[in-house]
């Protein structure tokens, strides 16, 4: 079982879409949680929408702050978003180069939610073969 962290900069776009697609993914297979290294107060609205459309509900996630408890929890860490991630050194580290859903439509979160779901099953996949390699 790996534990995958999701980061970004607020907690509450893309970390919050690759946590909740990456749980589904799993079915408990594997952890995730996510967090930002300048949180926000909420969940953007259009992400909860973009999430609601596919069954998914995200609107107890609270923003958290990216901290030393979380990085050592973590096996994987996942940078969704830019050059505006922090780099976690001594992890196995994915960066993914999102665009920030903060202020974009609805058509244009449900195609990153989309792009996300892609990452997180190719994601799952590698994890997968790892634990049974392992």
């Amino acid at each position: 079982m790996s534990s995958v962290l999701f980061v970004c900069v607020g907690n509450q776009g893309r970390s919050v879409m690759a946590e909740r697609l990456f749980r589904r993914a799993v079915s408990g297979r594997h952890q995730a949680r996510s967090a930002g290294s300048n949180p926000g107060t909420a969940v953007h609205a259009q992400v909860l929408g973009a999430l609601a459309e596919i069954g998914l509900d995200a609107g107890d996630h609270v923003p958290r702050k990216l901290d030393d408890e979380a990085v050592g929890w973590a096996d994987v860490v996942v940078a969704t978003c830019d050059d505006a991630c922090p780099v976690i050194p001594g992890k196995r580290y994915v960066s993914w180069q999102l665009p920030d859903p903060k202020h974009q439509p609805l058509e244009r979160v449900r195609e990153l939610r989309d792009e996300i779901a892609r990452l997180v099953d190719e994601l799952v996949v590698q994890l997968d073969q790892s634990t049974v390699a392992a």
